[in-house]
């Protein structure tokens, strides 16, 4: 059998070398054109395929792609090829500029570029912007929210949450408990139109409020199986209740497993008190800002979506009514989430966030 072909040997010129480094260093740069630099700058360390596509957490074959077409092309070879069709009429310098002028500038009058404004300022057509952006992924108009937690114990309690999802104690039980509190009975101000072919259903913008409830849910993470009640207000008193609740419903030869967070509400004296009298019962709580490791909060927006958000109520017991059914029909077929990342997988996104992310040095 023929042995396998060695990979090309990269080496740089100084040229070469500046202009992978800025295209790789610039924090707005495309990622597909920056991560194409990273994987020619780390071969020109002399390491193997394999060994680059294991520090830069990609595919072996991507490697050796990249590898291939800039040892064939040089830098040339790190752009997409060009496909059939009409020959382009803008320049890739032209190209260029729109993408880096959109990701590390702002107009004048604005927070972000729109396609009219980018067309004005580059010379193209609103079309051709809209082209390249879309070609590059680039969304001007869209914007996502994030928050970093500033918990001290951040590592600790990702690692104790996460190893209970991945290895939960035998002859236990692992609930995740949490409040959606404040859940309105809205009803609108006029009747809902129904939905029609080539037409959604339509519903007055304005509503009438009816009172509120708060849904007190805990999700075994084995079973997708949901205990929830509905209390009108969320203080320490109604938490208790919940426990006892909990208590109630399971087995008494196993132990309980608590996740959930920090709040005031479960941290009170009443709640202490409750649970050192319990030594069944094991807390485990998740970071400060980090309720997407609670499960229970997939089940919220679950409930959220099919239910709550569309639904219309003209009285708080109609509310609960709703929310105790849908909980009744969850638990007749119920599913668990399934968890696939490991600490270390979570740890180590965020220590990419973080590195991507930071602040340019001044």
């Amino acid at each position: 059998m023929a042995g396998r072909r060695a990979a090309p040997a990269v080496i740089l010129s100084e040229i070469e070398r500046s202009e992978l480094t800025g295209l790789a260093g610039r924090r707005k740069t495309a990622q597909a054109m920056a991560m194409r630099a990273r994987i020619v700058l780390t071969c020109a360390e002399g390491l193997q395929s394999k060994q680059v596509a294991a520090r830069l957490r990609v595919d072996e074959a991507t490697v050796g792609k990249w590898r291939r077409r800039f040892a064939e092309r040089r830098l040339d070879g790190l752009y997409d090829e060009p496909r059939s069709g009409t020959p382009r009429t803008v320049e890739d310098a032209r190209i260029e500029a729109v993408i880096v002028t959109t990701l590390e500038s702002a107009p004048a009058n604005a927070t972000h570029w729109s396609s009219r404004g980018m067309a004005k300022a580059s010379g193209l057509s609103v079309s051709t912007v809209q082209r390249i952006w879309r070609a590059f992924g680039l969304q001007p108009h869209r914007i996502e929210t994030f928050k970093l937690s500033t918990d001290p114990d951040f590592v600790a309690k990702v690692r104790d949450v996460v190893g209970l999802y991945m290895a939960p104690p035998e002859r236990a039980i692992v609930l995740c408990v949490d409040e959606k509190s404040q859940i309105q009975a809205l009803d609108r101000s006029q009747p809902m139109l129904p939905m029609r072919p080539g037409q959604p259903a339509r519903r007055s913008h304005d509503y009438k409020r009816h009172g509120t409830t708060s849904l007190f849910a805990a999700l075994d993470i084995a079973t997708g199986a949901v205990i929830g009640k509905c209390y009108a207000r969320h203080r320490a008193r109604e938490f208790r209740k919940f426990l006892d609740e909990i208590e109630a419903a399971v087995p008494g030869d196993l132990d309980v497993h608590l996740v959930m967070d920090n709040y005031a509400t479960h941290k009170t004296p009443l709640i202490r008190n409750w649970l050192a009298k319990r030594p069944r019962w094991h807390v485990h709580l998740t970071p400060t800002s980090a309720s997407w490791l609670n499960q229970v909060e997939r089940f919220f927006a679950l409930i959220t979506e099919r239910k709550i958000r569309r639904g219309i109520y003209r009285s708080v017991v109609a509310l609960r009514a709703d929310i105790v059914s849908f909980i009744e029909r969850h638990n007749v077929d119920p599913k668990p989430f399934r968890w696939t990342k490991s600490a270390d997988d979570i740890l180590r996104s965020i220590e990419r966030f973080c590195a991507y992310n930071q602040p340019a040095s001044a």
